[in-house]
């Protein structure tokens, strides 16, 4: 019988609390519930119970439900989407808890899966991602063959926003001299990332057919991405596809500064942007572009997603509100483009100080 506590709150509620047994560092994990009155917490307490008591025992394992559940799901999301569930499924949840009867996988396991993770090295970010996935597993399951949720109540590892390292204004400034140097097709989509803050899967994807130049317009309707492949012999394929989300699906104002550059290399409808053929790149390709880029300039080595960095900061800096700038990247959210993107240079802080005047 699980250990049930109830008592009076100082802001006058009652709590009823519900043992769940022990993380993987020996701390004790409760159940928490509410209510305006004992009777109240103790009914809603007694309900979970009964609940538990109809719970039923699946003998499957975690493969076995993993395969149904992904038979159900992939005609339901994007294949980018599913062919990533099976590669952390395959790379990380069937390892570890594959060959395991579901309705015998406790919390303990859980917590000890998730600290085994953290002793990888991998990110809390990509941990919360797969822990993520168990839970709709495991949601399929409670739903199917109505077992006991061991996932309620699990806590995800705490997510920490990672420093991006980007060019400083010098650094920004010889790369915008290099590419004036040295046009070509890898200068250009680094000069339209930086300018439009374009992802590089969006870039990647650029056809002329996308670019309105008389209107001068940007048109982002699909994107690149080279995913797993689960089902067949073939690893990885390179497919073209809808943006991330609705509102990657977006019209960009092309700034004065890239219509000369656009127009030397404009060609016709179907061709891509970045080879000037009906052949396109992928962003590994360009990635390396960049990298080329990068030493030829004499420039510290940064990730092509510092590009998209560059363009949020140097936007807010210019004036642009917040809301303007969340929708030139894409987001669906202005807390994404605050908490992520927008960089304070050390000198910018500076002279925002200097402004501070007090009579002392």
């Amino acid at each position: 019988m699980q250990r049930v506590n109830v008592y009076h709150r100082k802001d006058g509620r009652w709590e009823g609390r519900i043992s769940r047994g022990k993380n993987s560092g020996g701390k004790r994990i409760f159940q928490y519930i509410f209510a305006r009155t004992k009777a109240e917490v103790v009914a809603k307490i007694e309900e979970i119970r009964q609940k538990e008591r109809s719970e039923t025992v699946c003998h499957k394992t975690l493969e076995e439900i993993f395969a149904e559940w992904y038979e159900l799901t992939k005609h339901r999301v994007k294949e980018s989407t599913i062919a990533n569930y099976c590669m952390k499924a395959k790379k990380h949840i069937l390892p570890y808890f594959g060959d395991k009867e579901i309705s015998s996988i406790a919390q303990k396991d859980i917590y000890a899966f998730i600290s085994e993770k953290k002793n990888t090295k991998l990110s809390n970010r990509y941990i919360s991602d797969i822990i993520i996935l168990m839970k709709n597993l495991f949601k399929y399951a409670v739903r199917i063959y109505h077992i006991f949720n061991p996932m309620d109540g699990i806590t995800l590892p705490k997510c920490t926003v990672p420093d991006v390292q980007l060019l400083d204004k010098t650094e920004q400034q010889q790369l915008q001299k290099y590419i004036s140097e040295n046009p070509n097709h890898g200068t250009l989509g680094t000069a339209l990332a930086i300018s439009t803050g374009i992802r590089i899967g969006e870039l990647c994807a650029l056809q002329w057919k996308d670019l309105d130049l008389e209107k001068r317009i940007l048109t982002v309707r699909k994107t690149m991405q080279r995913i797993q492949c689960p089902s067949t012999t073939t690893k990885t394929k390179l497919i073209i596809t809808d943006p991330k989300s609705e509102s990657s699906k977006r019209k960009i104002p092309i700034p004065d500064c890239m219509m000369n550059f656009l127009l030397k290399f404009q060609g016709k409808p179907e061709e891509y942007i970045l080879t000037g053929t009906e052949k396109p790149i992928e962003p590994r390709t360009m990635q390396y572009r960049f990298r080329k880029i990068l030493k030829n300039a004499n420039l510290p080595s940064v990730h092509f997603h510092a590009l998209r960095h560059i363009f949020a900061s140097t936007c807010i800096q210019l004036g642009f509100d917040v809301k303007t700038v969340s929708e030139l990247l894409g987001h669906s959210n202005v807390e994404i483009t605050l908490n992520r993107y927008v960089h304070s240079s050390f000198e910018q802080k500076q002279a925002y100080m200097k402004k501070i005047s007090f009579q002392f």
